[in-house]
């Protein structure tokens, strides 16, 4: 038995080695431009119209499930298509032809972000109601290229193409294609604890969760899922995790694929940019990106001698792939870090010892007027900087004033209006500004942990803070996290909370994002569950992962307008 036992972990063992190898290859320019030529001497061998439409699965190597699709109709026409499957709920979705259509909803989302000012990164069904404004011309083409995403794994799919023309002429076209093996052991649909009702189903649209690091000892992965909990695209990165998306101007989708890798990837699935970070700086738990199209990325500066970790912010030019360092936070606190006892890990770096995690940032949001929004978990503080990429100075500070007893700093804090405790260890704080409010006025919602601890701080007592927990199981059945709105009123120089309501507990990591004007997705990460609540806090759906390792990081819901769908 024990023999058996060797032999099977053995054999384990070489086929993650060959899988990620496997990976590394997908992750290079070379791979990438191979495919590409091998994609377009096969596709332009024939006449592709609706009757000869040519298909391949995942061309680029970059999403499992997704399909490749190109044919070429007389007139301009747009193209919608339903993935069916037995024992599944069919997915439909209209897809983006061209990339021409793909910039003209880009356009309509950006314009109308700028025009409504209502958040710094728009939810899918604003991305919705935007790319709703787009004309049908615009959308329409005669040469039609694009992924089908969603085809279930290892069972027959029929795909249904409905082509409709600009007079309102429609032709169908059915293909039918065996879902490919996933290269994961995730499910194919995911347990749900609690089903959405039709108007929940209706109200999250065919936008996908991206499953953004459930961590694993053997091969990453980034994963979508649909409403029904069917997961519709697998995308293999080559170690640690995908943080967020972000889509730039030029049609590009970019993410992390590894600590020290971004890629901006087409809306076919090529990865067109792959940027390495060099030997100095390796990112960590967020990035944007800035006006200009660059990425502003936390990071930790390897080069270090007192080996501080997660207390840096570089720049990485999308365009040319310099990397500088925009702030050393250790230089800015100096005191602070000093007052810190030397102590903590790297979680991006598992092998790493002797670490400082004197601050450990895990968000960072960039703002209109040039600043920054970070989270630091181990101060419990939300710290705005102004002139983030040219000379930063500190602007303000959230949270519980006694962690900075002693310090300069202590007279930066906004001042609390209300009777409420402040956050533990929050995650995910997602700035959203308001055309109804005031210049200067905006929300900042987050996951808050409600937990209290420093490993760098051990003789600080959280119970200074109401309500909050001091528990390091998630599963403590006295113990809940938030969802938490609060109100900033920079010229007052006060926060209020808004909006709060009990969520499962995760003393770690997790996420929380607005899909709309009632609806609110919550990751709690260390119990592998992600939710759907309304205002008031009513669990409207609920879905359960199994877990790689120890935790689901994020969970963001993306529309993909204008990237996959139209």
């Amino acid at each position: 038995m024990v023999s058996n036992d060797n032999v099977s972990a053995a054999i384990k063992e070489r086929r993650v080695e060959r899988l990620n190898a496997q990976i590394e290859s997908v992750y290079t320019t070379d791979y990438q431009q191979m495919m590409d030529d091998q994609l377009t001497s096969e596709r332009d061998a024939k006449e592709r119209t609706v009757d000869n439409i040519y298909t391949k699965i995942n061309p680029y190597g970059t999403n499992t499930t997704s399909m490749y699709v190109y044919f070429t109709t007389d007139k301009a026409s747009t193209v919608s298509y339903t993935v069916s499957a037995d024992g599944y709920p069919d997915y439909t979705a209209t897809a983006v032809t061209s990339d021409e259509a793909a910039s003209a909803i880009r356009s309509a989302v950006d314009s109308y972000t700028s025009t409504t000012g209502d958040t710094i990164t728009p939810s899918a069904a604003e991305e919705t109601e935007a790319a709703s404004d787009v004309s049908e011309d615009k959308l329409a083409s005669t040469t039609h290229e694009f992924l089908v995403l969603g085809l279930i794994p290892q069972v027959k799919n029929t795909i249904t193409l409905t082509i409709t023309d600009t007079d309102g002429q429609t032709t169908t076209r059915t293909i039918t294609k065996t879902g490919p093996k996933l290269l994961g052991a995730e499910e194919t649909r995911l347990e749900q604890t609690v089903s959405p009702d039709d108007d929940t189903l209706t109200a999250l649209g065919n936008g996908l969760y991206a499953i953004l690091g459930n961590d694993s000892n053997e091969q990453d992965f980034m994963y979508y899922y649909d409403a029904n909990g069917v997961i519709r695209g697998e995308v293999p990165v080559l170690y640690y995790r995908s943080h967020r998306l972000l889509f730039d101007s030029n049609g590009l989708m970019w993410f992390s694929a590894s600590t020290k890798t971004f890629v901006g990837m087409n809306r076919l699935g090529k990865l067109v940019k792959i940027i390495d970070l060099g030997d100095r700086f390796i990112l960590h738990h967020d990035y944007a990106l800035d006006s200009d199209g660059n990425i502003v990325s936390l990071a930790t500066d390897l080069k270090r001698e007192d080996h501080a970790v997660q207390d840096q912010v570089i720049k990485v030019d999308t365009s040319t792939g310099k990397v500088s360092l925009l702030l050393d936070f250790g230089e800015l606190f100096a005191k602070y870090k000093a007052s810190t006892d030397h102590s903590g890990i790297d979680e991006s770096d598992p092998t790493a010892t002797n670490r400082w995690d004197w601050i450990h940032f895990n968000t960072i949001q960039l703002m209109d007027d040039g600043s920054a929004l970070l989270s630091a978990r181990e101060t419990s503080t939300m710290i705005k900087v102004n002139d983030i990429e040219g000379t930063p100075t500190l602007d303000y500070m959230i949270g519980e004033k006694s962690v900075w007893d002693g310090m300069d700093e202590q007279s930066s804090f906004l001042t609390k209006v209300g009777d409420f405790g402040d956050t533990g260890g929050q995650h995910s704080i997602t700035v959203q500004y308001d055309s109804s409010l005031e210049d200067g006025q905006y929300y900042v919602y987050m996951f808050d942990n409600n937990f209290g601890y420093a490993m760098t701080r051990p003789d600080f007592d959280w119970t200074v803070i109401d309500g909050i927990s001091t528990a390091q199981s998630s599963k403590d059945e006295n113990s809940n996290s938030q969802f938490r709105k609060y109100l900033v009123d920079e010229n007052a120089g006060t926060y209020t909370e808004v909006q709060s309501f009990d969520v499962p507990y995760s003393p770690y990591v997790s996420s929380a994002e607005e899909i709309n004007s009632d609806l609110n997705l919550v990751d709690t990460g260390m119990q592998g569950v992600f939710g759907v609540y309304d205002d008031s806090g009513n669990l409207k759906a609920q879905y359960k992962m199994g877990l790689s390792t120890a935790y689901i990081y994020r969970v963001y819901q993306y529309g993909f307008r204008g990237f996959y769908f139209a």
